[in-house]
């Protein structure tokens, strides 16, 4: 039954129909009428954020941690552009999100009136693909067609750009709305040929290596599932990469921990001595490549992805197999299984010996002190706090971000929230409201440095008017530690612009802001202010004064190979000529 609605009507009865139930917004003029919409329903709820940005990674930590696509809803002009951030970040991260901005109505786009701008334009490079709607007859197959864009093939962020004047018209809304599009048809189902070509090579392997990314999170907790199962039937080791954290649980002992710059010395060193590599759902990053001349020489590349554009982008692969992973899976299971395949069980048990040694070197272990926080400290207090319990975790960007990767452990996918591709500053306290709004009654903790949590400071406005019960852990080191970093190791110790002065009193700022603030400055403090903070029904803002000094290890600096890692503060980084190759 066709019905008769305003512009913005049809969006609010597009989302609706579409399952949504939040959407992160802020008003302005131009989308006023849907805000009018909303005010007379009860089915959507509204998040006001405090800057556009923090309502498109809210939308991210809400999309992330639940598998469905996060909806943003901003004004025309600087309402759009302070979404880019937000919109890149999801776009480098493959997370849904539907971004819907107000625009000057149809006759005044293009004569710079007030709050104007080319969002189609400006987003073009940074959205999986935009609309602008000029007909109001096409507004419910476009509203409806950009959910189909965001959440199929490889995710992203899709932006709907709505003049005034076709929210304020009066149109059509009709039943069974097709948005099967002949020019969008991502391929799910693997060839099957493929599929045996990859088993077979497999089951060849003498020092195999499953690789694993984003991607196994992207296709589901039932994917993960799989990978977990296949891994343990093969025997084969397995790593993940930063986004992929919590693809298989972390416990498993196939698990060799994460991988790439700042990953373990066991994964980066069964990259470069593997033989045969199963890359699933993971892009080849340059974080994780490292000197592509020297990124696993000997290998033969599986490379498992939905979106046939990763495929030979970064590292030429020698069996290519598109498809969706889930299904990839279990044509892969499947295969092992009918084909009987076994691998070479005395090639693998001496692989496992390698690499059984290599974890020996215990490559995360750190001096630790009495009198002072060291930053792993902090966050092994934090897991064993938390214990068995449910939990979900988001990060801003830096040191923080890389050490919580290393200590905490995620036995779950949907559980990591963190910024990889764009490595975007301010990404974790807005996400962990996105995060709470999904899973109210769950602990959610960013875990932030002093630096990044300014960002987007303002979003604890939000989480105190929601009564959103998110943790703030930060660690503060009064620098921002990961330039310090690379001041100090491949800077010659010139501490350009990197020490953060004049900070705020964070236990005031909490306070400041309707939430609680801790503080811990030493070793034995920590345990009873992490007790609290957990215990706390609200948000809250823990100040833990970390090290100053203390660098992020193991490392592999920029230009460098899997088997060129510090290991700890002894370790001398080698110069890296403008081409990239290590200078002896």
């Amino acid at each position: 039954m066709t019905q008769e609605l305003t512009g913005a009507g049809i969006v609010i009865k597009a989302l609706v129909d579409q399952g949504v139930d939040v959407v992160f917004g802020y008003p302005g003029g131009a989308v006023l009428p849907i805000y009018d919409e909303l005010f007379k329903q009860n089915a959507l709820r509204h998040v006001l954020v405090r800057h556009e940005q923090g309502a498109v990674h809210a939308a991210e930590g809400y999309a992330r941690s639940t598998g469905k696509v996060g909806v943003v809803l901003v004004t025309s002009g600087p309402g759009a552009t302070n979404a880019v951030t937000g919109l890149t970040d999801a776009l480098m991260d493959s997370i849904p999100v539907v971004c819907l901005t107000g625009q000057v109505p149809t006759h005044l786009i293009g004569n710079d009136a007030f709050q104007e701008a080319d969002t189609v334009g400006i987003t073009r490079p940074c959205t999986k693909h935009n609309y602008l709607v000029k007909d109001i007859a096409d507004l419910p197959r476009v509203m409806h067609e950009a959910f189909y864009v965001a959440r199929s093939g490889r995710p992203g962020p899709v932006v709907v750009d709505l003049p005034k004047d076709i929210l304020q018209g009066k149109g059509a809304y009709p039943d069974g709305i097709d948005v099967e599009r002949r020019s969008y048809k991502p391929q799910t189902t693997p060839d099957a040929d493929r599929i045996e070509q990859a088993v077979a090579l497999m089951a060849s392997a003498k020092r195999p290596l499953f690789y694993c990314g984003g991607g196994v999170i992207n296709s589901g907790p039932e994917a993960s599932a799989l990978l977990t199962e296949f891994v343990r039937m093969t025997g084969f080791p397995c790593t993940l990469t930063l986004m992929g954290l919590g693809a298989m649980p972390a416990s498993d002992p196939h698990f060799l921990g994460m991988l790439g710059m700042h990953g373990t010395y066991e994964a980066n060193l069964a990259m470069h001595d593997c033989d045969v590599m199963i890359n699933i759902g993971a892009r080849f990053d340059d974080r994780v490549t490292g000197r592509l001349t020297a990124f696993s020489p000997n290998s033969k590349k599986i490379h498992v992805d939905i979106d046939p554009s990763s495929i030979n982008k970064n590292v030429r692969v020698d069996l290519p197999v598109v498809g969706d992973v889930k299904l990839v899976l279990e044509a892969m299971i499947a295969a092992w299984k009918r084909t009987k395949a076994r691998p070479d069980a005395a090639a693998l048990a001496e692989w496992w010996r390698s690499i059984e040694q290599w974890r020996g070197r215990d490559c995360l272990r750190y001096k630790n002190s009495d009198k002072i926080i060291k930053p792993q400290y902090a966050l092994q207090r934090l897991q064993a706090a938390i214990g068995d319990r449910d939990f979900y975790v988001t990060t801003e960007v830096g040191q923080h971000q890389m050490w919580a990767a290393q200590f905490l452990r995620f036995e779950k996918p949907n559980r990591w929230m963190t910024s990889g591709g764009l490595g975007t500053m301010g990404y974790g306290l807005p996400a962990a409201v996105g995060v709470q709004m999904a899973h109210p009654d769950a602990l959610v903790v960013d875990v932030a440095g002093e630096a990044s949590i300014l960002m987007n400071i303002q979003e604890m406005s939000t989480a105190v008017q929601y009564k959103l019960p998110v943790k703030i852990f930060i660690l503060n080191n009064q620098w921002m530690g990961m330039v310090r970093q690379w001041q100090e190791l491949l800077h010659g110790g010139r501490y350009s612009e990197s020490y953060t002065e004049s900070l705020p009193d964070f236990v005031k700022l909490a306070e400041a802001f309707g939430a609680v603030g801790l503080r811990a400055q030493k070793p034995d403090e920590l345990d009873d202010v992490i007790r609290e903070m957990i215990a706390v029904k609200a948000p809250v803002i823990v100040d833990c004064c970390v090290d100053q000094t203390e660098n992020c290890f193991p490392m592999i600096p920029s230009g460098a190979a899997h088997n060129e890692m510090l290991l700890g503060p002894d370790d001398v980084a080698k110069p890296v000529s403008e081409e990239g190759m290590v200078l002896v």
